[in-house]
């Protein structure tokens, strides 16, 4: 557990960041997301101290950060940045062990974890273990810092604007594969993004900011169908074009198992439909019922918002 409580920057009289309160749950995803210059940037750096907040605690289990060393802080808390910030004059290999060698792991035990990291992140490790960073593709590049990050096992995962320098099809690959590898490691994630669609597809929960205010937090449903303030529904409202591509989806093969109440929907109607059935009922969930099913009969399908979001996100 990670708790921020009343974290503040403060820059020429101006709160950047004006005293910031959440939770991060173990093995969750958070997200902040505002527009530039909201403060979200800072108020991830001042959870690892790279900039040091004039007001507010950050706990880790418990522990103030400021009881912490610099250096043992830091290899708990992995870092990820836009450009993976990978040191060019290192090999892949050399770059993925650089903080469980600072750790003082033994060599076999670094040369393993290596292997183990690149393999997680679908990278030979005998092919691009000794490529150096200029020789990678940008999406390579990004694992192979995601990898670095998270080679030591550390307890927090910081990330940066993390896909926002790839281009659309392969930064949905990368979103895919970071969720898919963080519930491999159960790792505690925080990212930053500018992107509301990014957020709503990878988010357990959202923060949303502006002028250094965490104006709302919640989980993706909660953010799309009760948006706190006009500020977070233009953000919901500016993720309308690729939600527009909706209405040509059936959502017939995206239906799962579960129960939910209310008014069902057809198998045969569009995802955008059921969107606007769940934002209009604030519900995250509908029935899914066809024209033969009994009207007492109880459903067993359902269509989540969450899928319907991290659809309509893919589009």
């Amino acid at each position: 557990m990670i708790e921020i409580k009343g974290l503040s920057k403060i820059y020429n009289g101006e709160r950047v960041v004006d005293h910031a309160d959440m939770q991060l749950e173990t093995g969750t995803i958070t997200v902040i997301v505002g527009t530039s210059g909201s403060g979200k940037s800072t108020l991830l750096r001042m959870i690892n101290r790279l900039i040091d907040a004039d007001e507010g605690t950050v706990l880790i289990d418990g522990q103030d950060t400021r009881d912490m060393g610099l250096d043992a802080l830091r290899r708990r808390i992995g870092y990820v940045i836009q450009d993976h910030g990978l040191f060019p004059h290192w090999t892949v290999a050399r770059n993925v062990a650089t903080v469980p060698k600072l750790l003082g792991w033994s060599a076999p035990d670094i040369k393993a974890r290596v292997r183990e990291m690149l393999e997680t992140f679908q990278l030979d490790p005998d092919r691009y273990g000794p490529r150096f960073p200029h020789e990678l593709s940008g999406g390579q590049a990004q694992r192979v810092g995601v990898a670095r990050a998270l080679a030591a096992r550390p307890d927090m995962l910081l990330m940066d604007e993390p896909f926002g320098a790839l281009d659309p099809v392969i930064r949905a690959q990368a979103q895919d594969e970071l969720r898919t590898v963080q519930k491999q490691f159960g790792a505690t994630v925080l990212m930053v993004t500018h992107d509301m669609a990014e957020a709503l597809s990878l988010g357990d929960k959202i923060a949303v900011m502006n002028a250094g205010k965490i104006v709302q937090i919640g989980p993706p449903e909660e953010i799309v169908t009760r948006p706190a303030n006009p500020f977070v529904r233009s953000l919901i409202a500016a993720t309308d074009r690729p939600f527009r591509r909706l209405a040509l989806i059936g959502l017939e093969d995206h239906i799962v198992s579960g129960t939910a109440q209310g008014p069902a929907i057809a198998p045969d109607a569009s995802l955008a439909d059921a969107l606007s059935q769940m934002i209009w009922s604030g519900r995250d969930a509908l029935p899914v019922v066809d024209a033969q099913t009994a009207p007492d009969a109880p459903a067993h399908k359902i269509i989540t918002l969450r899928d319907v979001l991290r659809l309509g996100q893919a589009q």
